[in-house]
């Protein structure tokens, strides 16, 4: 089935040019494409699209605000933010507000169709940038405000295994990578990823990094080199 997207930016060249990227994919269709917060919010409730690709700054109402609105919404898509400013406001504000995803306009096409696939799927994707700020962030310290749910006795309710999954995910490995990690399936990490962020009151694996950086389930590490997009 062909995943539903709606596109938001107050730059129609710039909007038409990512909706026809989209469009132009097998299992992908442009349901709706937005110039203002305000549009997006009630598109998104007409349109019921899996995926939000969301501008920040807009008219009328910012992508910020825009995806606290509908990520707050029963059975709500997932908010993909692309943004032309690499500012570490706008990343914690983003993953405050309930995107599943953060990436920069100069992104490739590729890697945007990817990030539309992976936030579909319930995982997570950042910039490189994004993923260095986050991490610094918690390197230095000043993590705490960022997560939202969780807390140490939530992480009681929580299975041996799911706790082993809970760190693997936040160092930054995909359902695959976790699955070869422990010699188990894929459906296997599935099910504890699911039932670890449905314990914890969690939206989706950012949440559950954060999380786990704010509980010292996991240790920041060196931010990676690497010039791909890290899949949460």
């Amino acid at each position: 089935m062909s995943l539903k997207v709606l596109v938001v930016d107050d730059q129609g060249i710039v909007r038409a040019g990512f909706a026809a990227v989209i469009d132009a994919e097998e299992d992908m269709t442009v349901v709706g494409e937005a110039a203002d917060g305000a549009a997006a919010v009630r598109l998104a409730a007409e349109l019921a699209p899996d995926v939000v690709v969301m501008d920040v700054r807009m008219p009328v109402l910012d992508g910020i605000a825009a995806t606290r609105i509908i990520t707050g919404r029963e059975n709500a898509p997932r908010v993909l933010v692309l943004t032309t400013f690499d500012l570490d406001s706008y990343i914690f504000d983003a993953l405050r507000a309930g995107a599943s995803g953060f990436l920069l306009k100069d992104v490739h096409a590729a890697e945007l169709l990817q990030g539309i696939r992976v936030v579909a799927d319930g995982e997570s994707v950042l910039a490189p940038s994004a993923t260095r700020r986050l991490i610094g962030h918690y390197a230095s310290g000043a993590g705490a405000g960022i997560r939202a749910g969780g807390g140490p006795s939530e992480l009681d309710s929580l299975t041996g295994s799911q706790r082993g999954v809970l760190a693997l995910v936040a160092s930054g490995l995909n359902n695959a990578e976790i699955a070869d990690e422990l010699g188990v399936t894929v459906g296997t990490v599935k099910s504890h990823v699911n039932a670890l962020l449905r314990k914890l009151g969690l939206r989706d694996r950012v949440q559950a990094t954060i999380l786990a950086y704010d509980l010292g389930l996991a240790r920041p590490n060196p931010p990676s080199t690497d010039l791909r997009s890290t899949a949460l």
